[in-house]
């Protein structure tokens, strides 16, 4: 089916009232649905995606084709046995990888959601997970405790160190999801949330946390880096973040000496910082 048919099915069985989709019309529905992460599942069709200019843009109808897997299905059983019970809905099951996907999946209990797609090349160490309508591109790392949210964007050649949470946002359907572009280095125990973006070849270092009302302060070039209206935060193209903070300079904070979080840019990367995040490529 073309993705403009797909689209307009999605929108059409989106905007029906959830009592009218019984019967032989779920049944159509849940056909539709099934084309239609399969397309998420090859990568066809993707909750946001690039322009040449550089601009991302949010495809609402892709996020309401998730959202409509979630009103379809039926919580079934997923039990392995009486020792390991699980319980989801019909419409999303673990993703059915194979040895030609080309996938390296570490033994040790990781979960890729079908509705994801994960390109040639990618590393999973266990446990990580990533959920549906994910897109985690060619010979990305998803290191330990990691986490991909739903509809969140990564791109090439990423490391995506352990216990790093990349939000996801399905919801709002017009909120752009979380943005990791290529060759980015998100490191250990990281946060990136609500819709923010790190452009290409950004590190964060360890213990970095961004979320739509963070501001980021940038030492090299003097400036800082806020969310404003409907422009999401971003995180410049290589740029080097690391955690710190900022005096509070007003009422009892400041008498008693206090500050908050601020992520700081300290430098933007050169030979010296490739070197030093250079991932081997005999790991892969």
């Amino acid at each position: 089916m073309p993705i403009s048919n797909l689209e307009s099915q999605i929108e059409s069985l989106f905007a029906l009232p959830a009592p009218e989709l019984t019967g032989e019309r779920r049944q159509a529905a849940l056909s539709v649905f099934a084309e239609f992460k399969s397309a998420l599942n090859r990568g066809e069709v993707r909750a946001a995606s690039r322009s040449d200019d550089g601009q991302w843009t949010v495809h609402q109808w892709v996020k309401r084709g998730i959202l409509l897997g979630f009103r379809l299905g039926a919580l079934v059983d997923y039990s392995i046995d009486d020792n390991f019970r699980f319980f989801d809905k019909e419409t999303y099951p673990t993703k059915r990888l194979t040895i030609n996907d080309g996938v390296r999946v570490v033994p040790g209990g990781s979960t890729v959601r079908d509705g994801a797609y994960v390109g040639q090349g990618v590393t999973i160490m266990p446990p990580a997970f990533i959920n549906a309508g994910a897109f985690v591109d060619d010979g990305t790392m998803v290191d330990s405790h990691a986490l991909i949210g739903s509809c969140a964007q990564v791109g090439k050649r990423c490391h995506i160190s352990a216990a790093a949470q990349i939000g996801g946002v399905l919801e709002p359907v017009g909120a752009m999801p979380v943005i990791i572009e290529d060759e980015v280095l998100i490191g250990g125990n990281c946060g990136v949330y609500e819709g923010a973006i790190v452009r290409e070849r950004a590190i964060l270092a360890s213990g970095v946390i961004l979320t739509g009302s963070t501001p980021i302060f940038d030492a090299v070039r003097g400036e800082i880096y806020r969310r404003e209206g409907d422009r999401p935060l971003e995180v410049p193209a290589g740029a080097v973040v690391v955690p710190g903070a900022r005096a509070i300079t007003i009422g009892a904070a400041k008498d008693w000496g206090l500050s908050v979080y601020a992520p700081i840019i300290v430098k933007y990367r050169d030979e010296k910082t490739e070197s030093s995040v250079k991932l081997e490529e005999f790991l892969r």
